[in-house]
């Protein structure tokens, strides 16, 4: 079942994400996942959220989002991130 994520990010630091996102692509790539929006226009219709950048994952399932998530070659481009952005995430289950 697939697994979609989002992530709500906000950048503080253009120059050294770009040097992230050069790593994440193809390690995402190879984790078997794909980008279904990234960045584009979004607007919010109830709520109080305020997302800033959205950035929407499709995985092929929660234990290959958890497999990337936790291991070492992102772990290592997440603190890239986390030194030139802020970022909320929530992973979701696909229907069956």
């Amino acid at each position: 079942m697939a697994a979609y994520v989002i992530f709500d990010v906000r950048i503080d630091d253009p120059v050294r994400y770009q040097e992230f996102m050069a790593g994440v692509k193809p390690a995402l790539e190879a984790a078997g996942a794909k980008y279904l929006a990234r960045g584009g226009e979004h607007r919010v219709y109830e709520g109080d959220w305020l997302p800033r950048r959205i950035v929407l994952l499709e995985f092929p399932s929660i234990a290959a989002w958890e497999g990337f998530y936790l291991g070492p070659v992102y772990q290592g481009l997440k603190a890239v991130r986390d030194a030139c952005s802020q970022a909320r995430l929530v992973a979701v289950e696909g229907l069956g």
